[in-house]
């Protein structure tokens, strides 16, 4: 009888494997102590943040994703939310945040502006709380159970100009 293929992992699925020994080796070495911050993971556009975040959840580590300006998230249903007399579940989703459209962004959580040199008036932002949909495909096909609500705070950096004299675009953290 042939033996089944293979299981192919996701990208997310190895890169939190290889996260996950190299946290381990930190905190063996003595680099990391229960007392410290938690270990901050920087990863570009292509990872998938809430999926290293949810494989990650049980070691001392702070995943910051660059995320793309396309993107929509959610905010939390409000605690105050109650079934209704028909005994329905309650949303897993509240209203949307549309990274491309400030006209769903709420009040700022944290609110920064500088003035430097180079890039003129610099400011960021920062929404608490929100959190992607998440689909049962790619990362997540794998995923037993209920798919979860993974938050995070989304964080807007914008510049007034760039050296280069382009046009600057804000990133999405």
């Amino acid at each position: 009888m042939p033996s089944a293929p293979p299981r192919l992992l996701h990208t997310a699925a190895v890169t939190a494997r290889q996260l996950r020994e190299v946290l381990r080796c930190i905190i063996n070495a003595g680099h990391w102590a229960t007392a410290d911050p938690p270990v901050q993971v920087v990863a570009d556009a292509g990872h998938d943040g809430p999926r290293l975040t949810h494989l990650l959840r049980d070691l001392p580590a702070q995943i910051v994703v660059r995320t793309r300006s396309e993107r929509v998230f959610f905010h939390p249903v409000p605690d105050s939310y109650r079934v209704g007399p028909t005994g329905s579940q309650p949303p897993r989703h509240s209203t949307r945040f549309t990274l491309a459209d400030p006209d769903t962004w709420h009040k700022t959580d944290s609110n920064s502006k500088h003035v430097t040199r180079r890039h003129g008036t610099t400011r960021s932002r920062a929404w608490h709380r929100l959190h992607p949909r998440i689909w049962r495909r790619s990362a997540w096909s794998d995923h037993q159970g209920q798919l979860p609500i993974v938050e995070g705070t989304l964080i807007r950096l914008g510049v007034q100009q760039l050296p280069s004299g382009g046009t600057p675009k804000p990133v999405w953290l």
